[in-house]
């Protein structure tokens, strides 16, 4: 049983949360200044166009920020310490809060590339974390 808090999908979202039960990673799409934006909303943070569409990502990008949590967010976390949050920056342009996945956090560097993973963590929620990419740039590989 899934212990830790959860989304609550709203009539804007679903989309987004549907698509990833799905395997697909979903961005809001503007086709006024042709941006992508992330969360999903009603109108474009950029341009304040309300023409905007679903587009499916990449699920590839880098690791713009992170840290290490090595004391639990509350009882829900204390069986997945240490582990990694981190801001992702999406090939497509938006970034996004979430998990980084992997055996070793000390091994996690800005700049590293991550791709998507879906976890399935009850019947209707699937969540977007990362995990490592392959083929790593040397630069990246070496934390530099």
């Amino acid at each position: 049983m899934y212990e830790k808090p959860l989304p609550i999908p709203d009539a804007e979202t679903i989309p987004f949360w549907t698509a990833l039960r799905h395997g697909q990673l979903l961005l809001k799409h503007c086709t006024g200044c042709r941006r992508f934006h992330f969360y999903p909303r009603i109108i474009c943070p950029f341009c304040s166009c309300d023409a905007l569409e679903w587009k499916e990502a990449s699920g590839r990008g880098e690791i713009y920020t992170y840290t290490v949590a090595r004391r639990p967010a509350g009882p829900a976390f204390k069986a997945s310490v240490p582990y990694v949050v981190a801001l992702v920056q999406l090939d497509e342009g938006p970034r996004m809060m979430t998990n980084i996945v992997c055996d070793d956090p000390n091994e996690i560097r800005i700049g590293l590339r991550v791709a998507v993973q879906y976890d399935d963590v009850t019947e209707d929620i699937t969540l977007a974390k990362f995990r490592l990419a392959q083929n790593q740039p040397a630069t990246c590989r070496e934390g530099k």
